[in-house]
């Protein structure tokens, strides 16, 4: 599991996380959501070890942590096929083998037949889902998502939540997700963690119990609702959305 145990984060003179708690369990998809600037992002790079606390204990037990980020971060003069399999090729999986391994998992996110594109020739949406069976190719029991779906239209925002349901929460391996939209957390976690503030630090937290199969658009937009209806949560986002404003 992941836990942060009254975690503060300093970038010199400035605060950016302070009194930080969080756990994550194995097979448990946890959502961050909260202001831009309130350090959800440095959240992850702590939990993967990019950044050191400056404070308080952090420790990732999972076996292996991969990353999904908001930018594909693909391989410009690798073909899809290669862009996935590059973290096998850093463990020195020989390439017949990871190749075999690439077209199982391209496949699955619906790209067989694009084995000889190149990022280019591959639309946004397409990009992040080499992204994303790049991240599941190195058989990761723990991914960190940074907002992997916020420049996607709204179907094919649609179509990575599906596919991310699908690939990632059924098949139990946990999650650290950072999201600006509550309905997005709403759809894949398990738990909603509500950061905010300047220095950043858990306001609120949210356990959903319904089943992922009975989360339909309309429960999603009426459970929105009323967490925003709690002023922590409210003032949280109204925050944001005056900072995007200003």
């Amino acid at each position: 599991m992941l836990t942060l145990d009254k975690v503060s984060l300093n970038f010199g003179p400035n605060t950016i996380l302070s009194g930080v708690d969080l756990k994550v369990l194995p097979g448990e998809s946890v959502c961050l959501v909260g202001p831009s600037g309130c350090g959800k992002t440095s959240l992850l790079r702590l939990a993967s070890r990019v950044l050191n606390a400056t404070s308080g204990e952090v420790n990732n037990r999972f076996t292996t942590t991969a990353a999904v980020f908001q930018e594909p971060r693909l391989l410009p003069w690798r073909k899809l096929l290669d862009n996935i399999a590059l973290g096998l090729k850093a463990l020195g999986v020989p390439r017949r083998e990871r190749l075999m391994q690439a077209k199982q998992l391209a496949g699955k996110v619906g790209l067989a037949d694009y084995y000889e594109h190149y990022p280019h020739e591959l639309s946004g949406g397409m990009q992040q889902r080499v992204a994303l069976a790049r991240a599941l190719a190195v058989g990761a029991d723990f991914l960190l998502l940074d907002e992997p779906f916020s420049a996607l239209d709204v179907g094919l925002r649609s179509e990575a939540q599906d596919l991310v349901e699908r690939l990632v929460v059924d098949q139990g391996i946990a999650t650290l997700m950072v999201t600006h939209d509550l309905t997005e957390a709403l759809r894949l976690a398990h738990r909603i963690i509500v950061v905010s503030g300047s220095p950043g630090t858990v306001v609120f937290e949210h356990t959903v119990n319904t089943p992922f199969r009975e989360r339909s658009h309309a429960w999603l937009y009426e459970e929105a609702g009323h967490l925003l209806r709690q002023p922590v949560v409210r003032e949280s986002f109204l925050f944001h959305t005056a900072s995007e404003v200003a």
